[in-house]
């Protein structure tokens, strides 16, 4: 049996009044894109939720994205607020033509929130603040059969974008200084790497209940493959130095797709892999071959310069294949 899985950045999928492009427009582009996917389960991120009266928030743009294709009908895990609704920015979702017997998620649960004093605000902090991330980790457990279940984690890593830091910003995106910069910088990175080191706590603990366990860890990480948080989620023996471990290692798919073709963002014409797919070594049997399709992917640098927003997402999907 084929089984195809993809991970996909939507790029703050909406259905705001007005907005540009409009959701009908960018369902013209993604849809065909999706479809494309030829997808059994699907990890997105960047699905906003969408309020109407008397009913909780709702995932409405994401349903009318995948209205008439084959994922309409498939079982679908989000994140959810503590009333149990979704959030209003950046869900992650997971959609699955397989049942979903289980789904969690964390946020600073299996870490506690670093402190930190942040020295270039103003006025300046007299006592250390906690640093939370901004987005839940979801777990997913996908019964594809009886005999093989799929642990899955959906993941949006902080982006690459400095934190705010008091009284260093001139406006969105100008700065008073270069140390305040280096310090939002700063904490975002403490973040993304806080989420990684989540992550793979997250993932030994599944292994410590079952080391043939089945993981996929996917999702958009900001991270470049040689980059701490993918190092963090992967455990490798030349980092652990511990050949014990070895059942323990996550694997990238990056590495069977051709160099060339090995990113899924553009960024001042630069190739960037930022979205990751890395399966444990008992899925690595399974495994036949991973494809990005990146073949229109614009540069979101000519977004950012220029206001206009595309109706396709600036990130490309990532699908890797197996044959159970």
């Amino acid at each position: 049996m084929k089984v195809r899985i993809s991970t996909f950045n939507l790029e703050n999928l909406d259905d705001l009044e007005g907005s540009s492009p409009s959701l009908q427009e960018r369902i013209g582009i993604l849809r065909p894109q999706i479809e494309r996917l030829d997808s059994d389960i699907i990890c997105f991120q960047e699905i906003h939720g969408q309020e109407t009266e008397g009913q909780p928030r709702r995932l409405l743009a994401l349903k009318k994205l995948l209205e008439n294709t084959e994922y309409s009908p498939f079982n679908v895990a989000s994140t959810l607020t503590s009333n149990n609704e979704v959030y209003d920015k950046r869900n992650l979702v997971v959609v699955s033509r397989f049942p979903i017997s289980e789904a969690r998620q964390y946020n600073n649960d299996l870490i506690p929130s670093p402190l930190y004093r942040k020295i270039t605000s103003d006025p300046p902090e007299e006592e250390p603040k906690k640093v939370e991330w901004e987005r839940p980790i979801l777990y997913t457990k996908i019964n594809v059969r009886d005999d093989f279940t799929i642990n899955l984690i959906n993941l949006h890593l902080k982006s690459r974008l400095p934190s705010p830091v008091e009284g260093q910003k001139i406006d969105r995106y100008n700065w008073k200084s270069g140390s305040g910069w280096a310090e939002g910088f700063f904490i975002s990175s403490m973040k993304r790497v806080g989420q990684a080191l989540e992550t793979r706590l997250l993932v030994d603990s599944i292994f410590d209940d079952d080391e043939e366990a089945k993981i996929i860890v996917c999702g958009d990480l900001n991270a470049h493959p040689e980059e701490v948080p993918i190092e963090a989620i992967s455990g490798s023996i030349e980092n652990t130095g511990n050949p014990s471990l070895s059942k323990r290692v996550m694997i990238s798919c990056e590495k069977t797709i051709p160099e060339p073709s090995r990113f899924t963002y553009l960024h001042y014409g630069r190739k960037r892999l930022l979205d990751h797919l890395l399966i444990s070594q008992s899925m690595l049997p399974y495994y036949r071959r991973s494809e990005i399709h990146n073949e229109t992917l614009h540069d979101e640098t000519i977004a950012f310069a220029t206001e206009t927003k595309f109706p396709e997402s600036d990130h490309a999907p990532f699908i890797a294949e197996f044959e159970i």
